[in-house]
């Protein structure tokens, strides 16, 4: 059994132990006290909406490794992101550390190199890091969404390879979609492959690249059939490593916000890759990213989420605070309504966000709900953060206080992962189906 694997609460404490006891007579009145004895308040019932121990979504197991988690981005990364904001990415050996403690992967099997949890232990770890409103480390791409890839469409020789040291945060992963020319329609991609005896030769460009400039290695988007009656039926993934000749990247780009989190633009000039670097089905990469992303959106819907119970609390620390008109600003009925509005979107939020996760857990969650989150959560983070600033006055608008960040670091959230105007899109198309 490894180290997530969860307990169920009959191995904790047997039913039986209750059946047997005539002090709790019908099995109406055992059903009605066992629901007491499961219960979890849930994150707004809580004295804080990050509370550990709260949401029916996790368990006692759970909340071991979120306080692991916890102490983690508290101590490791919170004194320092601020620096690292300067520099524009944060350092290998913050990886490293993660991958130590087990937070690099925690949903990769076993038997794949993993640390065998689900995708719950996955989750937690997005969303402590969303609690301390640290965005510079880029695990969750690296981990929910490039990991993935190569554990679901990968050779054995492609997982030996890589999934070991990524697991460690020895080696960082990528994902390389975006083009200058082709952004949320993968059908625009313009970089190509070509054979050239076993090998393929890489040619084009990519941009907007979260971790590309750390990267170690990148899936790379590229055309292989140029002749397909659509670009979803010539379109293949290839594994592209750090020190290929022709493999070249951009300065970290400067951005409004994520400032921490290196992205870059990418180059391959005649970039000679052997044929073990493809990764899943020639020409079916389109299908393959198809049933990844999903998965990309709802991650952006996790990390909004979590963010915007960050940005309640910390918002509403300031306002019991901060004085206006001989008291504080918590004392003022429009204030008050303000936070009534954004803790009432936020329990909406965390009530699907959970709904998503639970779905995804068990192999449920199809695309047209995955887009729904990440398109409602992601547009409601962008309005707390500007309401949230707003309730902070003129210190929500220096840079220094985290709130600031918050905001600058939302606005990305409706773009990447396919702009929200595609999600409706996506939805709108199932709507008249």
């Amino acid at each position: 059994m490894s180290a997530f694997a969860r307990k169920s609460l009959s191995t904790i404490r047997p039913i039986s132990n209750f059946l047997n006891n005539p002090a709790f007579g019908s099995g109406r009145q055992f059903s009605t006290y066992n629901a007491l004895l499961c219960h979890r308040k849930a994150a707004g019932q809580s004295d804080s909406m990050m509370e550990i121990g709260s949401r029916s979504t996790f368990n006692a197991d759970h909340d071991i490794l979120r306080t692991s988690a916890r102490k983690f981005f508290n101590e490791e990364v919170l004194p320092d992101h601020s620096k690292w904001c300067i520099v524009g990415q944060v350092p290998k050996e913050l990886w490293q550390k993660a991958g130590a403690l087990g937070f690099l992967g925690t949903d990769t099997p076993e038997e794949h190199g993993g640390l065998g949890g689900d995708f719950k232990d996955a989750a937690i770890i997005m969303e402590e890091q969303s609690y301390v409103n640290c965005s510079g480390p880029g695990f969750a791409l690296h981990s929910q969404i490039v990991m993935p890839y190569i554990t679901h469409y990968g050779t054995k020789d492609q997982v030996d390879k890589f999934i070991p040291d990524m697991v460690a945060g020895n080696k960082i992963g990528a994902i390389a979609m975006t083009e200058p020319g082709a952004g949320s329609d993968l059908q625009g991609v313009q970089t190509n492959a070509k054979r050239d005896g076993d090998d393929w030769i890489l040619n084009g460009s990519k941009t907007y690249i979260t971790n590309g400039y750390m990267s170690d290695v990148v899936i790379v988007v590229a055309v292989t059939n140029p002749e397909a009656k659509s670009r979803a039926h010539g379109i293949s993934l290839f594994l592209v490593e750090e020190g290929m000749k022709g493999f070249s990247k951009g300065k970290p780009l400067q951005k409004m916000g994520l400032k921490a989190q290196d992205t870059c633009e990418l180059f391959f000039e005649d970039v000679r890759m052997p044929s073990s670097a493809l990764l899943g089905k020639l020409n079916h990469g389109f299908y393959e990213l198809m049933q990844e992303l999903p998965q990309e959106r709802l991650l952006i819907g996790i990390m909004s989420t979590a963010n915007c119970e960050w940005m309640f609390e910390t918002t509403r620390e300031y306002v019991k605070q901060r004085k206006a008109f001989g008291k504080t600003l918590a004392h003022l009925q429009t204030v008050q309504h303000k936070l009534a509005e954004i803790k009432s979107q936020v329990c909406m939020m965390r009530a699907f966000t959970d709904q998503c996760i639970e779905l995804h857990t068990i192999g449920k969650l199809d695309s047209a709900f995955a887009s729904m989150n990440k398109y409602i959560t992601s547009d409601i983070q962008n309005k707390i953060a500007a309401d949230c600033v707003q309730l902070h006055g003129g210190a929500g608008y220096m840079s220094e206080y985290p709130i600031c960040q918050a905001y600058l670091d939302a606005r990305v959230q409706s773009i990447y992962g396919g702009a929200n105007e595609i999600m409706k899109e996506l939805i709108g198309r199932t709507c008249v189906a």
